[in-house]
């Protein structure tokens, strides 16, 4: 009996122990998750062995779905800096951080974690796009201190490709509006070598977000980044369709640069150059000076004007300006070569005149209600002082080697006072003073029976003067000293008997000094229009809208 449960004990205590070990095995299977991947954590060779798994019969040569459908790939850019922009070489220059992502199952894997984080070693091991810059001209992966580079496998077969480029695209720009321009400069990639039956690209976050350009990245001197747009264009070619993604970044020029270095400077120059008007017309150095040194410096604004901008074949906004104000300053010097060239033709003028009257100069008869007495004496001083008047100039002309014959007739006054053998002829002759041969015969007679007058008389000796005043340089040269000493004597010599004549020569040409006409409405006319030109021209320019339309909203 005893020998019978002894059996059966055995085996309940066997059983439970069995049991017992089954349960210690199944709680350490189903253990806590934590627990095992700090177990995995501490065995790399799982990762190796999934890498490993990954790449084995990996063909990198083939695309993703090679044979089946497209290829996607999503792109997003993140702009770390932006600038500068090169005008004369038409590009701009931004740094990136360019990223890609695409599915490739033939990297699916079932693992310990979701993300597998590689570096840029496992890049060349898998296929990634052949994307590439269209208008891009020179593009730089940086590699320091290790080529910047990640690369994530996921576990549904999601990669992960982002690089850190330097990009030097090309940008249009149409100048006609400079310096008040606005351009979009666009950044257009796409694929090599696949069609868009094989690849396509799309944005990761959608149009509007998947280009983030912060505001600390923008390093422009020259222009304000307003903003950015994003398209998405077909481009056909002999060897396919193919996908073209573009991002216009729009950018409107600073306008203080070209305020004071040409606008200012030239506005300025033009004011001066109409500061000669005021200047007399007679200041013709200053004014000369005025003129060419205000032509030279807009001509020196215009050349540095060019050197910031590419060699264009049409006028620009600037250059329209600055050809106006030269305009403006070359026309004052003409202006001045003008009023110039009118003064000199008055001046001839008036002195041919001038000369004219004193050869037409006329004659007032003598007045026949004079009393005998005052004629005689009058008409004898004057015949002695012709006669001294001439025998001075000829004495002085021909340097006291000879006599003129026609003047041979004519005496000393010793001898003519006594003579009987003056003629009206030769007296009339004889005379600078303009008589006519009329006057001269009516005084002929009362001359011969009158004692001499005194030397010279006030009559003859104002005409004398003013008509070697008035005549030519070599009247006053011959006359010279005799003719002073004729004026200081006659006063002494006829006290205050005699009375002036009646006869006045013509005045001396006036004076030409002052303001030209021209010059008086230049003072107007100038600052007018170069004032309207200014408001017309900042008017039209300030609310033109001279921002460039980028292709995709046009």
């Amino acid at each position: 009996m005893v020998s019978a449960k002894e059996p059966a004990i055995a085996m309940s205590s066997g059983l439970s122990i069995a049991l017992l070990h089954y349960l210690c095995l199944a709680t350490c299977l189903t253990g806590p998750p934590g627990q095992i991947k700090k177990e995995e954590k501490l065995w790399p060779e799982n990762f190796t062995s999934i890498l490993n798994s990954l790449l084995d019969g990996y063909d990198n040569r083939l695309r993703p779905g090679f044979g089946g459908p497209v290829t996607e790939v999503k792109t997003d850019i993140y702009v770390t800096s932006f600038g500068p922009v090169s005008d004369v070489e038409m590009e701009y220059t931004m740094d990136v951080f360019f990223r890609q992502t695409w599915v490739d199952k033939r990297l699916k894997y079932d693992g310990p974690i979701e993300i597998l984080r590689l570096n840029n070693l496992m890049v060349s091991k898998v296929w990634t796009p052949d994307t590439f810059f269209r208008n891009g001209k020179k593009s730089v992966a940086h590699n320091m201190t290790a080529p910047n580079k990640l690369f994530r496998i996921m576990r549904n077969g999601t990669i992960l490709y982002t690089m850190r480029l330097t990009i030097s695209a090309e940008c249009p720009m149409r100048l006609v509006d400079f310096p008040m321009d606005g351009h979009a400069c666009p950044l257009k990639f796409g694929s090599y070598a696949y069609p868009k039956s094989e690849m396509i690209y799309t944005w990761t976050k959608g149009p509007e977000k998947s280009v983030e350009v912060p505001e600390e990245s923008s390093s422009l001197v020259q222009y304000d980044l307003l903003g950015h747009t994003v398209s998405t264009e077909t481009i056909k070619s002999i060897t396919g369709e193919y996908v073209v993604m573009t991002v216009y970044f729009h950018l409107r020029r600073k306008m203080g640069y070209f305020m004071i270095q040409t606008y200012i400077p030239c506005i300025m120059t033009v004011i001066l150059s109409q500061v000669s008007f005021w200047i007399n017309k007679e200041s013709v150095p200053a004014r000369t000076v005025f003129g060419i040194t205000t032509v030279l410096t807009m001509t020196t604004l215009s050349i540095s004007a060019r050197h910031s901008l590419p060699k264009v074949s049409y006028a620009t906004a600037m250059d329209w300006f600055i050809a106006v104000c030269f305009a403006f300053v070359f026309s004052a010097l003409i202006e001045f070569a003008a009023v110039n060239y009118f003064t000199n033709i008055q001046m001839e003028k008036a002195k041919r005149k001038t000369v004219k009257s004193l050869l037409e100069f006329p004659v007032a008869p003598i007045q026949r209600k004079r009393s005998t007495e005052e004629t005689l004496m009058s008409t004898d001083a004057n015949s002695n002082v012709r006669k001294r008047t001439n025998t001075t100039v000829q004495s002085e002309a021909d340097g006291g080697s000879r006599i003129d014959t026609r003047h041979s007739s004519i005496q000393p006054p010793s001898v003519a006072q006594g003579s009987s053998d003056i003629t009206p002829r030769s007296l009339s002759a004889s005379s600078p003073n303009p008589f006519t041969r009329i006057n001269a015969s009516e005084t002929l007679s009362s001359a011969r029976a009158t004692p001499p007058a005194p030397p010279s008389t006030p009559i003859l000796t104002g005409f004398v003067s003013q008509h070697a005043t008035a005549g030519s340089p070599s009247i006053q040269r011959l006359l010279g000293s005799r003719l002073e000493q004729i004026q200081t004597t006659t006063p002494n010599t006829l006290g205050g008997s005699a009375k002036p004549s009646a006869v006045t020569p013509p005045a001396p040409p006036a004076s030409h000094s002052g303001t030209s006409k021209i010059d008086k409405y230049a003072r107007i006319l100038f600052p007018v229009t170069f004032g309207a030109f200014n408001m017309v021209y900042w008017v039209v320019y300030l609310s033109k809208d001279t921002m460039e339309k980028s292709e995709s909203l046009m």
